[in-house]
């Protein structure tokens, strides 16, 4: 069942097309990556579903509630967590923690969480690092069990060791039933994490895939070392690139069936030759060329 429903979603600033007439779906208890570079239009999406700005055209239904007509009902629903998270200077975390439980008005998990991070809630907001901030910020997403989790680059400024007490949290809430949505410009997150992945690039969807399914696209790197002479020109054909010259070999690329670049290969005496398939950050920079 989906429970996030994006359709033709537009957001022009002027003739700047920030996002332009994308459509995607998210299914309950689903963690889905959006994946894109700085400015490819993620955090312009993630404010339309919050209801931050106003579409040019589209539509966006979150838990079959139209995110603008039913802006106020579905935000008890979310946790946010903002890629620019503004807080009040003079107040202390643990007085961030207790506006948001008040409001929440029922049981919560923050004291769990803050135990997770190690997080101490006592000190004023201005006299906290940016990576303390963050956890703070991930307190508040997640301390009222929400049904919906949006979050932009949720682990911004938190060590190797946070992200990944970061990834369980994530991990531990989608197994209770929450459907995460998250931006990234991480693929190696994306790839710890996600179930399926968009991948945004101009403000325009290139690709809707499960994170299995981008892993089994046929994309190999090849890399060749000869013992004999060779022209490089003869392995250009039809799915297959250079990437580049190595000392006594070729690293190349291929997509679809690499039997006509075996055959080619095997036509020279090689001291070796490696064929593997190629990472998910090699999958994702083919649909960037």
């Amino acid at each position: 069942m989906s429970v996030i429903d994006v359709k033709k979603l537009k957001k022009y600033f002027g003739k700047t097309k920030a996002v332009d007439d994308i459509s995607f779906t998210v299914e309950k208890g689903e963690i889905f990556g959006f994946l894109g570079p700085n400015g490819a239009g993620k955090t312009t999406t993630i404010r339309c579903m919050m209801d931050f700005i106003r579409p040019t055209e589209g539509t966006v239904n979150i838990l079959g509630l139209d995110a603008q007509k039913d802006s106020v009902e579905l935000k008890k629903k979310i946790g946010y967590l903002s890629g620019n998270l503004r807080l009040y200077n003079k107040w202390t975390g643990r007085e961030h923690i207790d506006f948001v439980s008040k409001l929440n008005g029922k049981d919560d998990i923050a004291k769990e969480i803050i135990e997770k991070f190690h997080f101490n809630p006592d000190q004023k907001v201005k006299s906290l690092s940016s990576g303390n901030k963050q956890k703070l910020g991930i307190i508040m997403a997640f301390m009222t069990n929400p049904e919906i989790l949006i979050m932009d680059e949720p682990t911004n400024a938190l060590d190797p060791l946070l992200q990944n007490t970061m990834y369980e949290l994530i991990e531990e809430s989608a197994k209770n039933g929450t459907t995460v949505f998250m931006s990234s410009h991480n693929l190696s997150e994306v790839d710890r994490v996600c179930h399926k992945v968009g991948i945004i690039k101009d403000g325009k969807m290139v690709a809707t895939e499960s994170i299995r399914n981008l892993k089994e696209k046929r994309l190999y790197t090849v890399t060749a070392y000869f013992s004999d002479i060779f022209d490089k020109n003869e392995f250009v054909m039809e799915g297959v690139g250079i990437t580049k010259e190595i000392p006594g070999g070729l690293l190349l690329t291929a997509k679809g069936d690499i039997n006509e670049l075996v055959a080619k290969l095997s036509g020279h005496n090689l001291k070796d030759l490696q064929i593997e398939h190629a990472s998910l950050e090699d999958i994702f920079l083919e649909f960037y060329e």
